[in-house]
């Protein structure tokens, strides 16, 4: 009774239009009369991994060129202010007018509409929205409560895939095996030695922020009495130098998968870097997602295109979480991603808690990731 069969394309791609006739409209109609009791979506092999960018029709381009013939304008306006030396308060109006008509026609022709799948399912009950980059997660569990308004029935997505179909049914039984006696095992984080700095706001969801919730993932395991290996240098792990890894989070070696680690049975690992999951059927690839999933893993997590950092879970709150033993795979994932219509895939059984009955982390102590140097 949980299962929605459709008929869709057997690659990992999907037009825009054949996503929204014959995946999510049909799942609309499937669901409709149970929409307030459905909390996840779980996507199998098979169904298509990505969602391809919004065609522009007549309309929509008519659109997009008046705008950017404004926008033409307003930054010859730009030019010609600055060539003379105009007074702040008007050089910052025009540099104002700029940055918004910029931010309309990057809109108006869809820039970077493409986007995973399992993503945009999130928002499978959303009013219209733009498709251009990405929307912000209400799930995530600092978003403030207006945006629970703003987006109202927002979805957990979690996949069953991999390089084979008997793989992707591994990740199930992996999770009901080792979830009775809890995950055992080694944590290897892989940071990079890159400082926070403080003082400015967009380093928090940039390379900086992202090492730092490394080495934080790392402290707050630690304390707990997990055994803890931390990389803080710019060399990656080595080749089989891991042993027993039942938790593993690095970067950055792009689309080259390094076998660093091996793994135990239910191991959840994820490396970040901007194409780890472009293919997770593809068993010759050598981006990570299938080769950790070929390597063994029960869950893992990659963007399908180019993602930037900040569509990445931070270390410390995704493994924190999970470590608490209160929350299953996607709900962990779903606390801690911040963005929906974007490229991050989650793969592994939603419902896989490896710390179910073995609780090593104390929700307490999860703060926001990175913590600040002031804080600390």
């Amino acid at each position: 009774e949980n299962i929605i069969l459709l008929s869709l394309p057997k690659g990992e791609d999907i037009l825009r239009v054949d996503f929204e006739t014959k995946l999510a409209e049909p799942l609309r109609e499937a669901l409709k009369s149970k929409k307030d009791k459905i909390k996840v979506l779980l996507t199998v092999y098979g169904v298509p991994l990505r969602v391809g960018g919004k065609v522009l029709n007549a309309e929509d381009k008519a659109k997009a060129d008046d705008i950017k013939k404004q926008l033409d304008s307003s930054r010859k306006e730009l030019a010609v202010a600055e060539k003379d030396k105009t007074e702040k308060d008007k050089l910052d109006g025009f540099k104002k007018k700029v940055a918004e008509l910029n931010d309309q026609h990057r809109i108006s022709i869809a820039l970077e509409s493409l986007a995973c799948v399992d993503s945009e399912l999130m928002c499978l009950w959303w009013p219209p929205y733009e498709l251009s980059r990405w929307q912000p997660n209400p799930l995530y569990w600092k978003a403030p409560k207006e945006l629970n308004n703003r987006f109202p029935n927002t979805l957990m997505t979690c996949r069953l895939d991999g390089p084979t179909a008997d793989i992707a049914k591994r990740l199930v039984d992996d999770a009901v095996e080792v979830e009775v006696k809890g995950l055992k095992g080694k944590v290897y984080f892989d940071a990079r030695g890159i400082g926070l700095n403080p003082k400015n706001p967009g380093d928090t969801t940039g390379y900086g922020g992202y090492d730092e919730s490394f080495r934080e993932a790392a402290a707050l395991l630690k304390s707990a009495g997990m055994d803890v290996t931390l990389d803080d240098k710019g060399a990656l792990f080595e080749p089989d130098s891991c042993k027993d890894a039942a938790l593993y989070s690095g970067w950055y070696s792009h689309a080259t998968f390094i076998d660093c680690c091996k793994y135990v049975k239910g191991a959840v690992a994820w490396h970040l870097a901007s194409s780890e999951a472009i293919t997770l059927r593809n068993p010759a690839s050598k981006v990570w997602c299938p080769n950790l999933l070929q390597k063994g893993v029960a869950a893992t997590l990659g963007p399908v295109a180019e993602p930037y950092t900040i569509a990445f879970p931070k270390p410390a709150e995704f493994f924190g979480f999970l470590a608490t033993g209160k929350y299953t795979l996607v709900e962990t994932y779903s606390r801690t991603t911040y963005l929906t219509s974007w490229m991050t895939v989650l793969v592994g059984d939603p419902l896989y808690n490896p710390y179910k009955n073995t609780p090593m982390v104390k929700e307490s102590l999860i703060e926001p990731s990175p913590k600040s140097k002031s804080e600390k």
